[in-house]
């Protein structure tokens, strides 16, 4: 079974930032956004533009070094 780490929450804008960064370094976040999931269920959502960021753990140290590395974190 496959583990995921939270490595932000937060701000659309820096999320793809976060998302471009870690695909430099070949890594694939996987992108949760409350407020669209809601919006899709009709429930709609009073939180917009918040999404978290997951990594898989075996790519979470990876991750972590090169978005402190860039700045992002």
């Amino acid at each position: 079974m496959k583990k995921f780490q939270k490595i932000y929450s937060g701000s659309s804008i820096i999320v793809m930032s976060i998302k471009n960064c870690l695909n430099d370094v070949n890594i694939i976040p996987i992108i949760k956004d409350q407020s669209e999931s809601a919006r899709l269920a009709g429930f709609g959502s009073s939180i917009n533009l918040f999404q978290d960021v997951f990594v898989h753990d075996d790519e979470y140290s990876k991750a972590i070094y090169a978005l402190k590395e860039e700045n992002i974190l």
